[in-house]
């Protein structure tokens, strides 16, 4: 083999593999390489808005997930904004118990915005989500335990559904409905915060408060992002 195509044959497998299991390794992936990966006579896309024909569209579930800071809103409202260009219908919902910063809008920590939905419970987004190409979920640790079923059921009717949640709490437990999110979902994107302690990847979201209550709603002057080994320090 050439030298050259040897190469090209590499880096094509290589950003194969990242797109399907190290997401992370993206950002260091040649520009040339990243726009289309051939296997199997298709093309894998990373997240590309659903450009199949409307009567021949297929849904899938996307998980986005991470400790507290890590940037799940800000991505969740990123896929969804790309969505919109591409003139697809697009509803947002998050739980109704979420209104740390709007009734309304999904907002990252970084000040982005969406409009959404507050919903009290998953089973109110089946009646909702009529006539829509995507639907976003942010936030989705608070919802109730049916929240799976209604993502399978809205993927199997041809819709994107993106997801955005915790997938642990404060004590590094699986969190609500996430790790059943996690187990159904074609794609899921682990996201890091760094560690407010070492300055490494962290994945924990450590409360500074003493309150055993599963759900306490909070930013920074409750929780903080923390490495394994500096929750563990901490927790100690």
């Amino acid at each position: 083999m050439h030298p050259h195509t040897r190469s090209e044959w590499i880096m094509k497998n290589a950003v194969e593999y990242c797109v399907t299991k190290c997401l992370f390794l993206w950002p260091w992936v040649p520009h040339q390489f990243r726009i289309k990966v051939i296997k199997n006579q298709q093309t894998l896309c990373m997240f590309l808005e659903n450009d199949i024909e409307r009567s021949r569209r297929r849904g899938w579930i996307e998980v986005i997930c991470g400790s507290m800071f890590s940037g799940k809103t800000e991505e969740l409202i990123r896929r969804l904004k790309r969505a919109r260009i591409a003139r697809l219908k697009v509803e947002i919902f998050k739980p109704a118990i979420d209104n740390r910063y709007d009734e309304e809008k999904v907002v990252s920590h970084d000040a982005r915005e969406i409009m959404s939905t507050p919903v009290p419970s998953s089973s109110n987004i089946l009646l909702l989500a009529s006539d829509v190409d995507v639907i976003g979920i942010d936030e989705a640790q608070f919802f109730d335990m049916g929240l799976p079923d209604v993502c399978d059921q809205l993927a199997n009717t041809g819709i994107r559904v993106i997801v955005a949640g915790l997938d642990m709490d404060y004590l590094g437990k699986p969190f609500g409905p996430m790790p059943a999110l996690l187990s159904m979902a074609e794609y899921i994107t682990k996201v890091h915060a760094i560690c407010v302690k070492c300055g490494s990847l962290a994945q924990y979201s450590h409360r500074t408060i003493k309150d055993e209550k599963l759900v306490v709603l909070g930013e920074t002057d409750i929780y903080e992002p923390l490495c394994r080994h500096c929750y563990r320090k901490s927790n100690a």
